[in-house]
C-alpha cells in the first residue's frame, strides 16, 4: 500500500506539473506577467510562488523546518521574473527540488515527522498537503491561461461539444 501511495503521488504531481506547462504554453510571452488588478496573482507570480514553495519546503527535507528562513515569501508575490525563460527556469528549479525528494522517498519513511512552520507532520500529511496546494495553484494557473489565450485556447480536457 506505501509503495502504491508514493507512486500516485509521483504521478499526480507529474500530472499537475505538466497540466500547468500546457497551460502556460499556450499564453503569449507577455501576457504571463498580467494582473486583474493591483493585488491580484500573474501566472508569473503564481509560478515564483510555487517555485519558492517548494525550494523552501524539500531542501533538507527531512532536518530542516520546511519554513527556511532564507525564503522571501512576501517578494514570491512581487514581479521578478522578466521572461518566459526566466519563469520557466524557476518552474524547473523548484519542481526539480520537490521531486529529488519523491523520487527518493522510500515506504519506510512515510512516518517520519517532518516540521513546516513549526508545526510537525508526518511525511504522509506533509505530501498531502503539498499535494491540494500544489493543485490549487495548477488550477489558478489554467484559469488565467484559459482567460488570457482567449480565441487561441485548446482545451487541455474534454472539450466542450461545438454545434
Amino acid at each position: 500500500m506505501s509503495t502504491d501511495l508514493i507512486t500516485n503521488w509521483k504521478q499526480l504531481f507529474a500530472q499537475y506539473k505538466l497540466l500547468a506547462e500546457k497551460a502556460m504554453a499556450q499564453v503569449p510571452d507577455d501576457r504571463l506577467f498580467w494582473t486583474f488588478y493591483n493585488d491580484s496573482n500573474s501566472v508569473a507570480i503564481i509560478v515564483q510562488h510555487m517555485s519558492g514553495n517548494m525550494t523552501s519546503r524539500f531542501t533538507n527535507f527531512f532536518d530542516e523546518d520546511g519554513e527556511k528562513s532564507w525564503r522571501n515569501r512576501d517578494g514570491e508575490f512581487e514581479h521578478q521574473l522578466t521572461s518566459r525563460e526566466e519563469l520557466m527556469h524557476a518552474w524547473e528549479s523548484g519542481w526539480t527540488c520537490f521531486f529529488d525528494v519523491l523520487h527518493v522517498l522510500t515506504p519506510d519513511q512515510l512516518d517520519r515527522t517532518v516540521t513546516i512552520r513549526g508545526e510537525a507532520h508526518t511525511v504522509v500529511q506533509a505530501m498531502q498537503r503539498q499535494l491540494a496546494h500544489y493543485s490549487y495553484h495548477t488550477g489558478q494557473i489554467v484559469f488565467l491561461s484559459k482567460m488570457l489565450a482567449m480565441d487561441g485556447w485548446n482545451s487541455l480536457s474534454i472539450p466542450k461539444k461545438k454545434d
